[in-house]
Parts: structure tokens; C-alpha cells; sequence
């Protein structure tokens, strides 16, 4: 996406931008001790992955990665639900910069690298 300092465009190029690029927003920060392990600041996020929020009126709840809504730029967390007048529970979407990845799905190692032995060193 190009830059400008607009706030307007900068919400109207990612309302129209496609999902391959969407991707790149759907990122997080890594916690201290996975960030020394991958030496990295921040990550792709994806089912399986668990998380604590970081932001807002869930402060502080962590839960595992059900979905992710890439179109709206946001996850879905299984400790965040709430009920609706009918009595069915729902999932709470929120934005993915506003969680912490604590623990990383390491099924893909492509996605991990050659850090993957370090995270299995630490379990």
C-alpha cells in the first residue's frame, strides 16, 4: 500500500485492499520469551495459536485462536464469548494488534524456521 499521511485513505486503501495483502495486517507482537527465542518482534497470526489481549475491555484474557477473519482484520479467541438474548453463544471478534502471542502453533515449520527446536526445548 502507498503512503499518505490521510487517515481517509489510509481507511479507504485497506477497505479495498486485496486479501493477500490483508495478510500482512493480520500480524502480532511476540511475548518476551518467544521474541529471544525467534528473534523476532512480530508474527502472523493463525488458528491454534494462543494469545493474551492486550488492549481494551478484554484486557488480560488469553484463549487459543478459533478463526481468523482476514476480510474484517480480526480473530476470533475461545475465551471470548457472550450470550445473546436467545441464549447462543457467540464469539467476540477482535482486532488482531490488540493481542500478544504467547504460544505458537508449531505444526508448520516453514512458518518457524529453524527456531523450531528451540521452542520444543522450552516446553
Amino acid at each position: 500500500m502507498e503512503k499518505t499521511k490521510k487517515p481517509g485513505k489510509q481507511r479507504k486503501r485497506i477497505f479495498a485492499a486485496e486479501l493477500h495483502k490483508l495478510q500482512k495486517l493480520m500480524r502480532a507482537r511476540l511475548s518476551k520469551q518467544l521474541r529471544k527465542a525467534l528473534k523476532r518482534r512480530s508474527i502472523a497470526l493463525r488458528k491454534g495459536d494462543k494469545v493474551r489481549v492486550a488492549k481494551g475491555k478484554y484486557k488480560k484474557t488469553e484463549g487459543k485462536i478459533t478463526a481468523v477473519d482476514r476480510k474484517r482484520g480480526r480473530i476470533f479467541i475461545d475465551a471470548l464469548k457472550r450470550k445473546k438474548v436467545s441464549g447462543k453463544e457467540i464469539l467476540i471478534p477482535i482486532r488482531a494488534n490488540h493481542v500478544i502471542a504467547i504460544e505458537l502453533d508449531s505444526s508448520d515449520a516453514r512458518r518457524l524456521g529453524a527456531k523450531k527446536t528451540l521452542l520444543k526445548e522450552k516446553k
